[in-house]
């Protein structure tokens, strides 16, 4: 069975200094908290060209063994805690996605 991806997009905050202040703790290291993972990615999206943002600000990455353990790892109460500071920090808007890994990396 492929592995599964949970990925949390963070739109542009409307006080990114604030969200930056909160971020390393209620969100990266809240999502460390989170069990079953085989690994965890964070990312910060490069401005467009011209210097102005993209419609993404940041995203987390949470790599699960299959779409069970990653299904498991959500309704545990490290991941309300995440997901309740996700929506409190995420002023400009966020999406969580589930995806079936394709090509695993190696």
């Amino acid at each position: 069975m492929p592995e599964t991806k949970i990925t949390v997009i963070y739109d542009n905050p409307t006080d990114p200094a604030a969200f930056e202040s909160a971020y390393e703790q209620e969100q990266l290291e809240a999502a460390r908290r989170i069990p079953g993972h085989v690994r965890v990615e964070a990312s910060k999206v490069w401005p467009k060209e011209d210097g102005s943002p993209t419609p993404a600000y940041r995203m987390i990455d949470l790599y699960y063994p299959d779409y069970q353990s990653a299904s498991a790892a959500v309704a545990t109460p490290e991941a309300g805690e995440f997901f309740g500071a996700m929506m409190r920090l995420s002023t400009g808007g966020v999406r969580v996605l589930f995806s079936d890994i394709e090509i695993p990396q190696r």
